[in-house]
């Protein structure tokens, strides 16, 4: 039996995530993730194999797995939904028993000590006042966290054995923490002038035996690995701009030694075995591919036209992976030499479905080359069909390899998929990331623009009078500055945008150092911020525009998308918001299954019914009851 592509067709797939190998290379964890759209809720569990005898062990309303380095104990965490707690268990996977540990108000993270007994558990407290929040520091919330209310990092040192609570420790907000040996090294944001330096430099802490000691101060990176001899790090020794790449570094407690710098691409996550070899995945021009590093020797491990999400290593360098492709959402392989694939949880839906693989073409814009991509849809031959643009997030992020659901679903619809990494893009040199900086929405739209031109040339059945423009984020203000812009487009769909930069760098939890790297210093004097906010340009709209934002997004927050709406219809535009009522600024991804049926209908029905049918209006009603 045939499946078809519809709004509800995401259910159907596993989501698999947070990959875990034991140390002695025996045993792969992994989160096993539901959509359940009867019930509204996402089932979580995690999937305990046995890689010699393929057995496998289920632990159910679980997350967060993480293997004891004698591979014999795994902790997780369970939320308690009525008491809004977060649970850590362990369970002994010889008889499959558990206990519970420990009950906080947040988890974070959880790592164990090499004496296989004391576990580092990160979580934070707030003021939680019940009738008011109260902040004396920037920024006052963050997306996907809420408001910060005083928040501090809290670490606790943890007996597994005991089932006591041996040290308890605080660190500023977003503090993170690894083990290395027999003591704690944690970063915290670097202060300047009182103000927190996020994310750019980090004062980096030794803590043992009730002590905190400074070890780095001012510094770019952070520790995010340790086999208890090397600590490895990842960012750079001192950026200028955020939008630098990072690298990672080698520290044995004298002078740091830099590792993947000589790559020029972006680093990603990095992890040692025992003998210190690194592994590390690699952004490059659409890939995210996973290489070993041994004495100077760099080692494919997944070097193809794919995205590796997540991986851990074993001590003797066994690594478990999760891989996705542009046809197939992420399954978990086993590399040891060679790579084989040990989960096929969407083969079967997969098969039933018609995908297409994307088609790569380079072109010429400006005073670049640059990669661009398409999806084909089935056209019958003397006609054409309508092409929706795809902008990505960022400017930093990246298209390529990867499975894009919107993108097959509009493809089984009959729309031509096009989308480019326009420069400011992530996976080439530092140096075309950075060129988008106080420029954003010049020559980055222009190397949009051409991409499509490129790709009218390749494919003369895509109709250059029915393209549409969509994308989240930095996609949602360039599908709102696109319209401002071009004529070319004929409708938009815009997904937590940006339309006014001036109040993005004042509302944004990341805006009071995000918008002024992009968008430039002096906020309030810069003319940027107004030249480059499609709000001052709405006059020059055509074409329909559907908002769609979400009230919990504090990263591009709800005013950008009102502001649009409210001036655009003042101005007799035609234009429609959908604001959904939960939901953070990944909410297309993280919202509840129902939330996101939903986001997908209003999304594929709007371009149906401006670029196919062309109808006055956007009955909302009836294309939600069709779906019904």
């Amino acid at each position: 039996m045939k499946l078809e592509w519809d709004e509800k067709t995401f259910a159907k797939f596993s989501y698999l995530g947070d990959v875990r190998i034991s140390g002695d290379g025996k045993r792969v964890a992994y989160v096993l993730t539901k959509a359940n759209l009867k019930d509204n809720r996402y089932e979580n569990t995690i999937v305990v194999e046995e890689l010699e005898s393929g057995e496998r062990k289920y632990v159910e309303n679980a997350s967060m797995p993480r293997f004891s380095p004698g591979g014999t104990k795994l902790t997780f965490v369970r939320g308690n939904e009525e008491k809004k707690t977060s649970e850590l268990w362990l369970v002994d996977l010889r008889s499959m028993s558990a206990k519970k540990l420990m009950e906080v108000r947040n988890i974070l993270d959880v790592s164990w000590n090499e004496d296989d007994r004391r576990l580092l558990i990160t979580g934070f407290r707030r003021r939680d006042d019940e009738d008011f929040i109260f902040e004396d520091d920037v920024p006052v919330w963050f997306d996907a966290k809420g408001f910060f209310d005083g928040e501090k990092t809290t670490f606790w040192i943890y007996d597994s054995e005991g089932e006591e609570i041996l040290e308890e420790f605080t660190a500023e907000k977003f503090a993170s923490g690894i083990w290395h040996g027999g003591e704690v090294l944690y970063a915290q944001h670097h202060r300047e002038e009182g103000k927190p330096a996020m994310f750019k430099f980090y004062d980096i802490f030794r803590y043992r035996e009730g002590e905190s000691e400074r070890i780095f101060e001012k510094v770019s990176y952070a520790p995010v690995d340790s086999n208890g001899k090397l600590v490895l790090l990842r960012g750079k020794p001192e950026k200028e701009k955020l939008s630098e790449h990072d690298y990672l570094y080698i520290w044995d407690g004298g002078e740091v030694e830099p590792l993947t710098e000589r790559f020029a691409y972006n680093s990603g996550m990095g992890r040692l075995d025992a003998k210190g070899n690194l592994y590390f995945t690699m952004a490059k021009e659409g890939r995210v591919s996973l290489y070993r590093l041994s004495n100077g020797e760099l080692t494919p491990i997944v070097e193809e036209k794919a995205w590796v999400v997540g991986f851990d290593v074993s001590d003797d360098g066994k690594v478990a992976l999760l891989k996705q492709t542009d046809t197939m959402p992420g399954e978990v392989f086993l590399w040891e030499g060679e790579l084989r694939q040990l989960t096929d949880y969407n083969g079967p839906v997969l098969s039933r479905l018609r995908r297409r693989p994307i088609k790569h073409f380079r072109f010429k814009s400006l005073d670049l080359e640059l990669d661009g991509w398409y999806i084909r849809p089935e056209v019958k031959e003397g006609e054409k069909a309508p092409v929706v643009v795809f902008v990505h997030g960022g400017p930093k992020g990246m298209y390529g390899y990867y499975f894009k659901y919107e993108m097959q679903l509009l493809a089984d619809k009959g729309f031509y998929i096009v989308f480019v990494n326009p420069r400011g893009s992530n996976g080439y040199d530092e140096d075309f990331a950075l060129r988008v900086l106080e420029r954003t929405g010049l020559e980055d739209f222009q190397d949009i623009l051409n991409g499509v031109e490129e790709f009218f040339k390749l494919e003369p059945q895509a109709d250059r009078e029915r393209v549409g423009i969509t994308g989240i984020s930095y996609g949602g203000f360039m599908t709102n500055w696109a319209l401002t812009q071009s004529d070319l487009f004929k409708a938009g769909v815009s997904e937590n945008g940006i339309s006014y930069w001036l109040t993005s760098y004042a509302f944004s939890d990341i805006g009071l150092w995000f918008d002024k790297e992009v968008i430039g210093e002096n906020p309030l004097e810069n003319e940027n911020y107004r030249r480059l906010s499609p709000l001052f340009h709405a006059k020059n709209v055509k074409a329909p525009l559907l908002i769609i934002h979400s009230l919990e997004d504090y990263r591009c927050p709800l005013d950008q998308s009102v502001m649009f709406y409210h001036v655009l219809k003042d101005m007799g535009k035609e234009a429609y918001i959908a604001i959904f009522k939960r939901g953070a600024h990944g909410h297309s991804l993280r919202g509840s299954p129902r939330h996101r049926a939903k986001r997908y209908k209003l999304f594929v029905e709007f371009f149906e019914r401006k670029l196919k049918k062309y109808e006055e209006g956007f009955d909302v009603k009836g294309i939600l009851k069709e779906s019904s």
